[in-house]
């Protein structure tokens, strides 16, 4: 990313250089911009907020082969925003919100805003593509259709899924952005790539020693640090095969099997412990208690205090 830049903290910790990540970058007005716009080689989520647009226009790059997918989060009028790829200036209409772009890097993406806008940009690797297509049994897919100011319903549920997490401190874990890339992926090769055969999908799921090899990893990791792929290869299957085959065992995906598992870890240790409810929240992998409370809250129906405080007069009436 260009220094230039001034990004507003929010980059989850990873465990590799190709480890997922999301950013939020907002440009007052005030400070350069700059010409080109680069992203790494992985998959990354990136909020791109400004009050006062562009002076000119912006070259979008990837330092691997990879699609831009685009999603507008207010309106702009149609005379002050301007799409190119490839050199070559796209006719655009009035761009609504939660409307979609799906371009390929390789065209050498610019856009131009002349007022204020609000984005989110996911950086789409093709090496991942490929692989979730191989999975789903379409082969390679070789090529991908240019969509400007799509209404992808599909595309606008999953961002604003994602949406309440972009700025925060507790940022989804990668193994949760292994596994929204996973889903992303599927829809953008189903719904853009030009396909040369019919999917052939298994749904069968883990065998029972791929299940506690799965479940030990996990629980190894309350913390959420391990890549999705490294579970899978335990497992001896492709990414996309293992989330799938998961999901059908479980009934969850991995994300949320270690979320409820960090929950019960949680309720274990306030009924044995006389731990604060942040040395809770550290112990059971939540990065600060804020998390821990709203997460708990969302799956228990009740604050971690009052389950808490609920317990203990319980046991003492027994």
């Amino acid at each position: 990313m260009d220094k230039k830049a001034s990004p507003k903290a929010d980059k989850t910790s990873q465990t590799s250089p190709e480890a997922p990540f999301t950013t939020f970058i907002q440009w007052d007005g005030k400070s350069p911009v700059p010409s080109q716009f680069r992203t790494p080689g992985t998959f990354t989520i990136t909020r791109l907020q400004s009050p006062a647009g562009l002076p000119d226009r912006i070259t979008k790059l990837s330092s691997v082969p990879a699609l831009l997918v685009s999603i507008s989060l207010k309106s702009l009028p149609s005379s002050r925003y301007q799409v190119w790829t490839s050199d070559k200036l796209i006719s655009t209409s009035i761009v609504h919100p939660f409307r979609s772009n799906v371009i390929d890097f390789d065209s050498q993406p610019r856009c131009w805003a002349g007022c204020a806008f609000d984005y989110v940009h996911y950086s789409v690797p093709r090496k991942g593509l490929d692989d979730i297509a191989e999975d789903l049994g379409f082969g390679r897919v070789n090529d991908y259709r240019l969509a400007v100011l799509e209404d992808d319903l599909v595309v606008a549920q999953i961002t604003k899924s994602i949406l309440p997490f972009l700025g925060r401190s507790d940022v989804p874990s990668v193994l949760a952005l292994d596994q929204f890339s996973l889903i992303l992926g599927a829809h953008l090769i189903q719904q853009y790539g030009v396909l040369q055969k019919t999917a052939r999908r298994s749904n069968g799921g883990l065998a029972p020693w791929q299940k506690r090899r799965a479940s030990e990893i996990l629980h190894e990791n309350i913390h959420g640090r391990i890549r999705l792929s490294d579970v899978a290869r335990e497992c001896g299957l492709s990414v996309s095969h293992f989330a799938r085959s998961f999901k059908t065992s479980f009934g969850i995906s991995t994300h949320q099997w270690l979320i409820q598992h960090r929950i019960e870890h949680a309720k274990q240790l306030m009924t044995r412990t006389t731990m604060s409810l942040i040395e809770v929240a550290i112990q059971s992998g939540f990065n600060d208690q804020a998390a821990f409370t709203r997460t708990f809250h969302l799956l228990v129906g009740v604050s971690p205090g009052k389950w808490r405080r609920h317990c203990a007069t319980r046991h003492s009436r027994t």
